[in-house]
């Protein structure tokens, strides 16, 4: 189990440590912040999500995934990162002493990539609040939670914080990038010293410093700057307006100064216009593209979600124009009979 009664004093050990107070702090103002932090850690919860057989998202994400969640409501409101449940016919919370409460899918925002869920049954939990994740700064001594039995806690530093864009048709601004890196990262909770949440986590990277620097394993968490907007929104509509936007399928990457094409989603519209994987895209609607921020701006900028996408590409030397139908990437998901 995750919280042994030793926690509270080996965080706050771990924590003088990092912080270099261990004798220039009151022990008042250290207990204080430790049961912050434990109070923090006791919020974060395992998950555990089955896809409906027809998943289209089994292909890569499998059809059971496995993670954990933030409890950030009094309701039983859970906070997660969204491929956890995506497509989801079950959810399961997992609590320290391996019950299992069942949930539902409340919202998933693909703009974001957040995810929430709520617990069916009362969690007696008390919610993480909310942080502020710009004013997090490099040398601030930052905790990472996942929950669930084999839940763990450990200590973690900024690397960097930038955009990031993922090859999955996925942008966003603010991105969190700590070290060392964790392998239990999906939807592991990011917490500052005063045990309050400012990340959800998302992705395993070896560029934690950031482009052009020395490699640095770490992890990428979305910014909980990013739910506060969003936030009531999701909880009313199950998505954002920022969320219903062209979608076409493609998977592509940066390489050397070029965008390639690594995979093609099946039936999507970037397969029906007949888009292969080794296409280079050279323009979208007329305009030159070499990065993922570009493509994804240009294709997003429409004002509807549906629409003929004009894609310039070179294929095995030779240029070709092909039109794109884009869709609506909700629409395109499955959902469990009667949601």
């Amino acid at each position: 189990m995750r919280h042994a009664p030793s926690l509270p004093h080996r965080l706050l050990a771990v924590l003088a440590l990092a912080c270099g107070t261990a004798t220039a702090a009151a022990p008042t103002e250290l207990e204080l912040q430790s049961q912050a932090l434990t109070r923090a850690a006791e919020s974060v919860l395992g998950l555990r999500a089955t896809a409906v057989e027809d998943a289209r998202s089994i292909n890569t994400l499998g059809r059971e995934r496995q993670g954990s969640g933030v409890v950030i409501g009094r309701d039983g409101l859970v906070l997660t990162i969204g491929y956890l449940i995506l497509e989801a016919e079950q959810v399961l919370l997992i609590t320290d002493d391996e019950r299992e409460l069942p949930a539902r899918v409340v919202g998933y925002d693909v703009a974001t990539g957040f995810g929430l869920v709520q617990a069916l049954t009362p969690l007696k939990l008390e919610p993480a609040p909310l942080g502020d994740a710009a004013v997090v700064f490099p040398d601030e001594p930052l905790m990472v939670v996942s929950g669930g039995e084999d839940g763990a806690v450990s200590m973690a530093r900024l690397a960097s914080r930038r955009a990031f864009s993922g090859y999955w048709e996925y942008h966003i601004e603010g991105a969190l990038f700590t070290t060392p890196a964790r392998r239990d990262h999906p939807g592991a909770g990011l917490f500052n010293p005063r045990g309050e949440l400012v990340g959800i986590g998302s992705l395993i990277v070896n560029d934690a410093a950031g482009p052009g620097r020395p490699r640095l394993p770490g992890n990428m968490f979305v910014s909980i700057d990013l739910l506060k907007p969003i936030l009531a929104e999701l909880r009313e509509r199950g998505t954002s307006a920022r969320s219903q936007r062209a979608w076409i399928g493609l998977n592509c990457v940066e390489l050397e100064g070029h965008l390639r094409v690594v995979r093609v989603s099946d039936d999507s519209p970037a397969d029906v216009a007949g888009l292969q994987p080794g296409d280079t895209i050279v323009r979208i609607d007329g305009r030159e593209v070499a990065e993922l921020e570009q493509f994804y701006k240009t294709l997003w900028s429409g004002a509807a979600a549906e629409r003929e996408v004009t894609l310039d590409i070179q294929r095995d030397g030779t240029a070709q124009t092909l039109k794109v139908q884009s869709v609506d990437r909700a629409k395109t998901l499955r959902r469990a009979q009667g949601i």
